[in-house]
């Protein structure tokens, strides 16, 4: 493994003004990689010693992110620095004179002489229950020593931490101040615009824009940008980057702009990644060294999938946008402290099975104990057993089982690290304390898939067949289509491009290697390569009606795949390299050729689609697609060549090859040997330093982006990108303060398991939907709809694109599907949009009514801000995701739980009731956590658990959401 800091000399001005050392490690071998943590973490000096000199004794490779993102030259952007850098060193001076706990400020000394700075040494404190805290709460504890002003963070709060093993059952608030904030695109252009909009708010209020910048490290990748537009193709790359530039010029612009508006913000070009492979490869600092004080990396992003940092020791999780942009501005985090379930592993994966196999046993294993809100810390000694890049895999997915971390301490994978740099591996173990325990003997798992619509649905692969021939007959759910038996064999032929093709129920039409939960592992990455190889010997091929694709997370990955001469094999089976982003996980998987999707469509087909990716909720993956299924790169490659999830690999034969046998699953499937042989000979640290090196210098279609110098943005009225949000619109100084709701009417009525997909789509805007009016009224064409995920800087898009979701099962429309709604008073059926509107126009509050898991999927601001938009004050549900719960607070919408073992349909709620929820006229009165009476104008009556679960949470609702609370504290500074 390589290491590298930046040039003393260069980055000293950097330090300062950026609040950290921005270390980069490149992995000899990412099976055998987990730098260490922070010395606090380790409670031995001597640890933290090698760690830290680790950093300070490699070469420095390059200078960190200048030249390449600003059109300033060096000098003017230090002139530029120049009084954040004064405003810091006061606040550090200040800080070190004042701090609570400067008695366990630590010198870590060199071994020549001098210091490499200064850490809060936690076992300083003298303290016996830090000994047996889990190692990720000891993140939240230093975070807490280092950060207590008694003002943000006070001692009563650093106590609260240290008592974890009594106060965590009992839900108590703390705040935490993470090192870093990490964007995608997606997420990232509503933040720029949110933080542009504030600061015309600070303009209108007369107070100091500069107050808007960030004061923490803030890195987006643009990653979600890239569709899948041209496939099996040596020029797809090129022709796909360049189909993203001409729909994506102006948002990129808008980028470009912010990453010179705003301080400490770099902005990763198109082409680079996917954001979390960047920031495993890349990003991870893994130390901060802030004038000196050396502290953890840790880091929330505006994708749940930050989570893939935890595999490498760094605490990371997801949180929405408008949460993410108050920590941007030294906001700290409010939080419950969480729970800790620490998971036990043992023993060894067998033979052919793959990382993705066990990450999909772990998500059904999690899911059915219930995480939901807190840390996950794996330990035992199975750890040991996996390579960093199983790791994250598993940590990429804690979303997924409902984690908000599932966390990988530094062990015996660190220290050999260590030991091969000649420095001390002695770190004793100690026992830890959890809350819960679960455990898995690797040896257990066994190959598997995951679907058709939700990712926790695992299925063992030899049981994949019968469980397909199960959905087909079942009714419609989660594994249910409701196909009857006579259907069940239908035949739809059709011609391809002049050949003769045809689709049955489970047909395979998509199949993509994709997302960062795979493509940053070089185990399962190689392993599809070598199955295309042997398929490729055998003279087996996939069908060329089958859309296939290979969106790698970095450069890294291409390099490798050409390294072990595996790429020209994929490339023979349409597996060519279409880019570098998420792709088909998120929806982006472009248009199926059109006689396909007519065989579709004409003859009702339930179409497959199987990917290495992490979601596969229905409608998100292709409209056309109504079983998704989730599995590692070698099995999507299996899948493409069988043509069908109605299969079983155990005895039914692939295909026939060129000598007219029959091949088996089995013939062409690698052991673990040939694997980690092509591993260990393909995957060299060169690669990771010339794909990084060549990445700073951006790429000729970012370079000539032109992008104005002024610090306040020019609004475009006629633009459908980039537009000015209504949400400081007649803001005061005046909080707005508490609001109930009365009368309102039902906007949707929804069952269980409604994800913020369903709330706010990624993917394509149908031709027919408010959105697409809207487009096409101001002279866009069809062709250049884009996506709502790329629109997201119009808040008058996504209003409109709000509950648009195609597959949305709303029970006001009595079992029909679509994005549409009852108007109850006068029971027209209307797109949801339109609806909302009608209700607005004539005062009327609305709110929703949900099942369990409301907001499940991926993190989503527009999933809340949508609502908002629509008029919707209020949500209740049995339970709400954890961050789109935080999301709804942040927008000023009351989330609302039932009691247990109530639902609208045990209330006998129909969704056609007037609703009133009686609230305290003043915030003072209201308490994290309290009841509240709901009634209907039908004379029912019931109560609800008010969600606002932290007094934070509280002020935030007084002030109508989190962003005009952040502004008018600002101002007050």
């Amino acid at each position: 493994m390589y290491i590298s800091t930046s040039s003393s000399a260069a980055s000293s001005f950097l330090r300062a003004a950026s609040s950290y050392t921005r270390s980069r490690f490149f992995p000899s071998s990412l099976r055998n990689l987990n730098p260490a943590s922070s010395s606090a973490l380790n409670n031995q000096r001597s640890t933290a010693s090698v760690v830290v000199r680790s950093f300070h004794s490699s070469a420095s490779r390059w200078c960190h992110r200048l030249d390449w993102r600003s059109p300033f030259s060096l000098r003017a952007q230090i002139r530029a620095l120049n009084p954040v850098i004064e405003r810091f060193q006061k606040q550090f001076a200040t800080m070190a004179a004042e701090h609570p706990f400067k008695e366990v400020l630590t010198s870590l000394p060199k071994p020549g002489g001098g210091e490499f700075g200064k850490f809060y040494s936690l076992p300083a404190l003298n303290d016996p229950r830090i000994d047996k805290l889990p190692y990720s709460i000891r993140i939240l504890l230093e975070s807490a020593v280092r950060n207590c002003d008694n003002f943000q963070v006070k001692k009563e709060d650093v106590e609260k931490i240290i008592d974890w093993e009594n106060t965590s059952p009992k839900q108590v608030e703390i705040p935490f101040k993470p090192a870093r904030v990490l964007l995608q695109d997606f997420t990232g252009v509503p933040a720029v615009v949110d933080l542009a909009c504030m600061r015309d708010a600070m303009n209108k209020l007369g107070s100091d824009t500069s107050k808007i910048n960030p004061l923490v490290p803030v890195d987006l990748v643009i990653d979600h940008s890239v569709q899948v537009d041209v496939t099996r193709s040596e020029n797809a790359v090129q022709e796909n980057m360049e189909l993203e530039f001409r729909r994506n010029k102006e948002r990129f612009s808008f980028l470009k702009w912010g990453s010179t508006a705003f301080r400490n913000m770099l902005v990763v070009p198109p082409g680079s990644g996917i954001v979390h492979q960047v920031n495993l490869e890349y990003l991870g600092r893994l130390v901060f060294n802030t004038n000196g004080t050396l502290y953890p990396d840790s880091v929330v992003g505006t994708d749940s999938h930050t989570t893939m940092i935890d595999g490498l020791g760094v605490a990371g999780w997801g949180v929405g946008g408008i949460e993410a942009e108050a920590a941007m501005l030294g906001q700290p985090m409010s939080m419950v402290l969480p729970g800790v379930v620490g998971f036990k592993l043992s023993g060894k994966l067998r033979n052919g099975v793959t990382a993705t196999d066990l990450v999909l046993t772990v998500t059904q294993m999690l899911r059915k104990h219930g995480v939901v809100g807190k840390f996950v810390e794996f330990y035992g000694g199975g750890m040991g057993e996996l390579p960093l890049a199983d790791r994250a895999t598993i940590a990429n997915m804690s979303p997924e089982y409902g984690a908000t971390m599932g966390f990988f301490p530094v062990d015996h994978v660190t220290l050999q690290y260590l030991r091969l740099t000649g420095r001390s591996d002695e770190t004793p173990q100690q026992e830890r304390v959890y809350s819960s325990y679960l455990e898995l003997n690797l040896a257990e798992v066994e190959p598997c898939v995951s679907g058709p619509k939700r990712p926790h649905d695992r299925v063992p692969l030899k049981e994949m067949k019968a469980d397909w021939n199960s959905c087909l007959n079942n009714k419609v759910g989660f594994k249910g289509f409701a196909v009857p038996k006579e259907a069940q064999e239908k035949v739809a032929k059709f011609s391809f491009h002049g050949k003769p093709a045809e689709l049955k129920h489970g047909s395979v039409v998509i199949t993509a290697i994709t997302s960062c939960t795979n493509t940053s592992n070089p185990s399962v990455m190689l392993g599809a390569g070598l199955v295309a190889k042997k398929a490729c010997e055998l003279g087996l091929l996939v069908k060329p009606w089958i859309k296939t694709s290979l969106a790698p997370g970095s450069g890294v990955v291409t390099k490798y795949l050409l390294q072990s001469g595996l790429q020209e094999y994929l490339n023979k089976q349409g597996f060519h390299i279409v880019g570098y982003g998420c792709t088909t996980c998120i929806g982006n998987s472009g248009e199926l050729d059109e006689s396909v999707a007519s065989a579709i469509s004409e003859n009702d087909i339930i179409a497959a689609a199987v990917l290495s990716g992490n979601r596969n909720f229905e409608g998100r993956v292709h409209a056309l697609t109504r079983a998704n299924y989730l599995a590692s790169p070698p099995l999507v490659v299996a899948y493409a060549l069988a043509g069908t999830v109605d299969i079983d690999f155990d005895k039914e034969p692939i295909g026939t090859g060129k000598d007219g046998k029959s091949i088996f699953f089995k013939d062409i499937w690698p052991s673990s040997e040939e694997v980690a042989e092509a591993v260990q000979s393909s995957v060299l640290p060169d690669m990771f330093r010339s794909t990084y090196q060549a990445f700073t210098k951006g790429n000729p279609m970012w370079n000539q982006l032109q992008v104005p110098s002024s610090t306040l943005y020019t609004w475009d009225p006629n633009s459908t990108y980039i537009h000015e949000p209504p949400y400081f619109k007649n803001m005061t100084m005046e909080p707005p303060g508490v609001h109930g709701v009365k009368d309102a009417y039902c906007l949707l009525n929804f069952g269980d398991s409604i994800t913020t997909d369903h709330i706010s789509p990624a993917g394509s805007i149908h031709k027919d939907s408010p959105a697409a009016k809207f487009l096409l009224d101001r002279g866009v064409e069809r062709k250049d709809f884009n996506s709502y995920g790329s629109r997201r800087g119009n808040d008058e898009v996504m209003a409109r694109g709000t509950f648009a979701n195609i597959r949305l099962v709303n029970k006001l429309l009595n079992g029909e599907v679509g994005p549409k709604t009852i108007h109850v008073p006068t029971g027209e059926k209307l797109y949801v949009f339109d609806a909302a509107m009608r209700y607005k126009d004539a005062g009327h509050d609305t709110i929703v009514l949900a099942g369990a898991e409301y907001g499940s999927g991926s993190s989503r601001d527009w999933a809340a801000k949508g609502p908002m938009l629509l008029g919707v004050k209020a949500v209740i549900a049995k339970s709400f995701e954890r961050i789109h719960r935080s999301n709804l607070v942040g927008m000023g919408i009351i989330p609302l739980c039932f009691k247990s073992g109530e639902d609208a349909d045990t209330l006998g709620l129909t969704g056609h009731e007037r609703y009133t929820i009686d609230l305290p006229n003043k915030i003072s009165d209201i308490r994290p956590g309290q009841d509240a009476t709901v009634t209907t104008n039908n004379g029912k009556s019931f109560t609800c658990t008010v969600r606002f679960d932290t007094e934070v949470e509280l002020a935030y609702f007084n002030n109508g959401g989190i962003l005009p609370y952040v502004i008018r504290n600002l101002i007050k500074q």
